[in-house]
């Protein structure tokens, strides 16, 4: 049975769709990017790829993910509690919606801190993470999707618990001929409210908010909350 990292870049192949074309554009636009929780390195390559010839440093607190990415690229292995930059960077990225990984004020604010840190003043760290008035986990069990990997498609489907707090629990399914994955996992959905109380406290400002990738303003019925932070 493969390892879930081994399987995460055909299941989440690079589409050229709205998001991806969002953080790649920010990212050409910067001369020194950090890429936090970066996976398997996929946006840094593409940006090396499009002609970026500045600094490009990524990191992410999964070794199984890390041994995916492609070679040549500046990776460690960490979080925010354990890696620390001071004023390197221009822009600062999460994508994938990984920010709802973080389960705790704590952990928020440890990476809050932490990028604004490893930010140059004026630096700007922009993120997504769903809107818990969409109550979008209700679909995910009604849902999924078939991707090929190695000569058979493979099917992914959703179990979700009741919601706790702002915390849901989740099982990905990953099925194929003679194999099955079940991976457990934890999502938080923070309202903007509380989104804004943290960064408030982290340190950084909030000057700009998007409710689509094509950075449509935020609205309180908003499925994405994309925020863009600055280092004062």
């Amino acid at each position: 049975m493969p390892e879930a990292a081994e399987l995460y870049n055909a299941m989440n192949p690079w589409s050229g769709r709205s998001d991806d074309r969002f953080y790649l554009d920010l990212v050409l636009g910067a001369d020194a990017v950090l890429d936090v929780g970066c996976g398997t390195g996929t946006l840094l390559s593409k940006a090396r790829e499009a002609g970026h010839t500045g600094r490009l440093v990524g990191f992410d607190p999964d070794a199984d993910m890390l041994a995916q990415a492609p070679g040549g690229l500046d990776l460690s292995l960490g979080d925010m509690s354990t890696l620390r930059w001071d004023g390197e960077f221009d822009l600062a990225v999460m994508t994938g919606h990984a920010f709802q990984c973080l389960l705790t004020d704590s952990d928020v604010l440890t990476t809050l801190r932490g990028v604004r840190d490893a930010l140059k003043p004026g630096g700007r760290f922009v993120f997504e993470t769903r809107n818990p008035v969409a109550r979008e986990w209700e679909q995910w069990p009604k849902g999924g999707f078939e991707f090929p990997w190695e000569g058979e498609q493979v099917r992914v489907f959703y179990e979700v618990r009741p919601i706790v707090g702002d915390v849901v629990d989740v099982v990905e399914n990953i099925v194929a001929d003679g194999w099955r994955r079940a991976d457990a996992g934890q999502l938080r959905f923070l309202s903007a409210e509380r989104l804004a109380e943290l960064v408030a406290e982290s340190g950084l400002l909030l000057e700009e908010q998007y409710g689509t990738w094509d950075r449509d303003p935020f609205t309180p019925d908003s499925a994405e909350i994309i925020s863009v932070l600055r280092r004062a």
